[in-house]
């Protein structure tokens, strides 16, 4: 997302998973104890630990990937907001954007929003949303503080289990920036996005 807003301070930042993680509980809290284990098993077993956070169904597209269309891309974003305020934007139905996970710059907490199958509205080109799995970070393009190393490695591992999972090669050709994606007028991830450590991260994850 390009839209921009005021930095929160680092002490906010710091809060962020705990709040994030009780936002996430309290959309499932009408959920059993039994189905929450088994969804938090299965969770495990698929990715890096991710909270199901429902996007508004206005903005995201349902299909049946990869038998609709094949995944090819992994295309990393910068939100420009907060995490808090990028969650309200994706809820929102008026927005018309989404992306598959967000991820947290305090602490790595992942935040899953589309379901992989489904094609998220992120990279503001039909056919690079078909055919790739979209993935926002909390922070600003011009702000590399927000850029830390939990959020490298959880992004990284999650990066890495989605391209396991549809046969992504682990290369810059595959994991490309949203200033990368044909068209797109966005600049995330910016200069200061370690394309060089991710890509070593993610293939080692």
């Amino acid at each position: 997302m390009e839209t921009h807003g005021r930095t929160p301070s680092r002490r906010t930042l710091l809060r962020s998973g705990a709040y994030l993680g009780a936002a996430a509980a309290g959309l499932t809290a009408a959920t059993t104890p039994a189905h929450a284990e088994a969804r938090r098993d299965r969770a495990a077993v698929a990715y890096p630990p991710t909270h199901w956070i429902p996007a508004s169904t206005s903005n995201y597209r349902v299909s049946s990937r990869p038998t609709s269309y094949p995944i090819d891309f992994v295309v990393i974003h910068v939100t420009q907001e907060t995490f808090q305020d990028a969650m309200k934007i994706f809820q929102n139905p008026a927005k018309q954007v989404s992306a598959h996970y967000m991820v947290a710059s305090a602490d790595g907490y992942i935040g899953q929003f589309v379901r992989e199958k489904d094609v998220a509205w992120h990279a503001g080109n039909r056919d690079y949303n078909n055919r790739s799995i979209g993935i926002e970070h909390e922070g600003w393009v011009d702000k590399p503080e927000y850029f830390t190393d939990e959020m490298y490695a959880s992004s990284a591992a999650l990066t890495a289990a989605v391209c396991d999972r549809y046969g992504v090669p682990k290369t810059r050709a595959h994991i490309i920036g949203h200033d990368e994606v044909p068209s797109a007028d966005h600049t995330d991830p910016g200069q200061y996005w370690d394309w060089d450590r991710y890509i070593d991260l993610v293939k080692s994850a």
